[in-house]
């Protein structure tokens, strides 16, 4: 049994190492040159960038607090609800405040029908003053009670105004269409305008205008400053970009990191994008020279990108080191040469490797 089972064992190395004889590699194989489309890449002239991350932040976002002193009647809405401008956040009770403006108005009622006596006297003195009848004493007097009772009559009505200011504060409504981040208080709950602060009620943020915020380093401001242009990158939408509307640098830097912090300005209607999200953005720094080839080109092995490259006699798959995207293209860092052919179409070189494996296996 032992020398039959040495033969056999032997015997399976010699096939083996015949079979690694004769293999090729699975990404190269000799013979005609592959009728594939095809390009020939270069170095193209494009823009220099330097990439942050940023944060992204809505414009409008606000916390709105308390400006009365009531009890939480009713809450509409709850976290993560989106609202629409004028709808009803908070409603509290108001029957202190119904009470305030109603005797607000019976004091501007009491105020006119003083008012009214005072200038119907006033008019019946003027008449007989003209004539003589009564000393100026007497009309300097009815002048003054005239001005008075209209100077009473305006406080009544500014304290109703001012009531009736405190009766809209019961109901406290979105200033922006937005979304609901956070709420303070719940039903049934006190809550008073101060002191020593008002109380918070509801947090409220607007998807509808975002900007970016990024810290850049000293050594990085000037550039931003000269070219005052930026990019989000979206490498999760293809390689998709939104151009900033517009870039504001600050001019002071935080003296613990110094570094400066960019604001960036988004195109009103910018989708893909939310508050609190992480983003990288390229700013522009200048003209470079940089290796692109169309990202349709690219093929995915594993977790590195690759590319078929066409020889005179061969296709071979080349794995590459890739940077940013430009629109349609893709940055090369390394992994293939200036002036070296590519295939255009990834799917067509991947069927005739396939293909030339089959014809050229015994």
């Amino acid at each position: 049994m032992k020398p039959l089972l040495r033969h056999v064992v032997m015997s399976l190395a010699v096939v083996a190492l015949t079979a690694c004889g004769k293999g090729q590699p699975a990404t190269e194989h000799a013979g005609q040159p592959p009728a594939l489309a095809g390009m020939v890449v270069h170095a193209q002239s494009v823009h220099d960038e330097q990439v942050w991350d940023g944060v992204v932040e809505a414009v409008n976002q606000a916390t709105i607090t308390a400006q009365t002193n009531a009890r939480v009647l009713e809450l509409p809405h709850d976290v993560n609800d989106v609202v629409s401008k004028g709808d009803v956040l908070v409603r509290f009770t108001d029957v202190e405040q119904k009470s305030s403006r109603r005797a607000a108005e019976a004091q501007v009622v009491s105020a006119e029908a003083a008012y009214r006596e005072a200038l119907a006297s006033y008019d019946r003195i003027k008449a007989v003053y003209a004539k003589g009848f009564v000393s100026g004493a007497q009309m300097d007097q009815q002048r003054a009670q005239r001005d008075a009772a209209q100077a009473a009559l305006a406080a009544a009505r500014a304290q109703r105004d001012q009531v009736g200011q405190a009766l809209d504060y019961t109901v406290v409504r979105a200033p922006y269409a937005g979304i609901i981040t956070r709420r303070f208080v719940q039903v049934g709950e006190a809550v008073q305008a101060g002191p020593p602060s008002p109380q918070p009620l509801i947090a409220l943020q607007s998807l509808d205008a975002l900007r970016v915020n990024v810290q850049v380093p000293q050594a990085a401001v000037e550039a931003i400053r000269r070219y005052g242009a930026a990019q989000v990158l979206l490498d999760g939408e293809g390689g998709h970009r939104i151009k900033a509307s517009s870039v504001s640098v600050f001019p002071y830097a935080d003296p613990q990191t110094h570094t400066f912090n960019v604001r960036l300005l988004l195109p009103a209607g910018t989708t893909g994008l939310y508050p609190g999200m992480t983003v990288r953005v390229a700013f522009a720094r200048g003209e470079a020279r940089r290796l692109l080839l169309p990202a349709s080109a690219l093929v995915q092995r594993g977790e590195l990108p690759g590319v078929y490259v066409l020889g005179e006699h061969e296709v071979a798959l080349r794995q590459l080191r890739i940077g940013h995207r430009y629109g349609d293209k893709v940055e090369v860092l390394a992994g293939l040469e200036d002036g070296e052919r590519i295939a255009t179409d990834p799917a067509a070189a991947a069927r005739w490797l396939v293909a030339h494996r089959a014809e050229t296996t015994p």
